[in-house]
C-alpha cells in the first residue's frame, strides 16, 4: 500500500500572504511516501528525529521517504524540522538524507525580440530515507 501526503508551509512569517506580496517569500513543500508491506507505526516525538548523512550500523528497517522541495531561501534548521516533522509522523527514529540537488528547472525568457532576456529557474529537491531502529 502507497501512502503519501502533502503539505506546504510557510517558513520565517506569520503573514506569508503579507510577505509573497513584498517578494521574500520562503515555502518549503512537503511530501512522504511509505513503502510496500512495511508495518504501521504511531508517530515519535520530531525533536527526536536525528538526520544523518548515512545510514546508521545499528538494525533498522526502512519505512518510507520524505521529500522536499524548498523555495525561496528557508535556513538548513527549518528544512530540518520539515523532514523531522514528516518522518516523526510515520514512527521513524531517523531520517536518512540521500539526495539533495538543485537542477535548473525552466529557462525564462521576457521581453520583445530586441530586448529579450533570459534567465534560468533552479529548484532544490531533498530526499530522506526515513527509519527505525529495531
Amino acid at each position: 500500500m502507497k501512502e503519501r501526503t502533502t503539505r506546504r508551509t510557510a517558513a520565517g512569517s506569520a503573514l506569508p500572504i503579507v510577505e509573497a506580496a513584498f517578494g521574500g517569500c520562503t515555502t518549503i513543500s512537503v511530501s512522504s511516501t511509505r513503502y510496500l508491506d512495511v508495518p504501521q507505526f504511531g508517530p515519535t516525538d520530531a525533536n527526536a528525529v536525528e538526520i544523518p548523512w548515512h545510514a546508521p550500523r545499528r538494525p533498522h528497517e526502512r519505512l518510507g521517504e520524505v521529500l522536499i522541495e524548498p523555495s525561496g531561501n528557508p535556513s538548513v534548521g527549518e528544512m530540518g524540522q520539515a523532514i523531522r516533522i514528516e518522518a516523526a509522523k510515520m514512527g521513524a527514529d531517523a531520517a536518512v538524507l540521500v539526495y539533495d540537488k538543485t537542477r535548473r528547472i525552466v529557462t525564462v525568457v521576457e521581453g520583445r525580440w530586441w530586448t529579450r532576456s533570459a534567465h534560468a529557474v533552479y529548484g532544490r529537491r531533498i530526499i530522506a530515507v526515513a527509519i527505525r531502529y529495531t
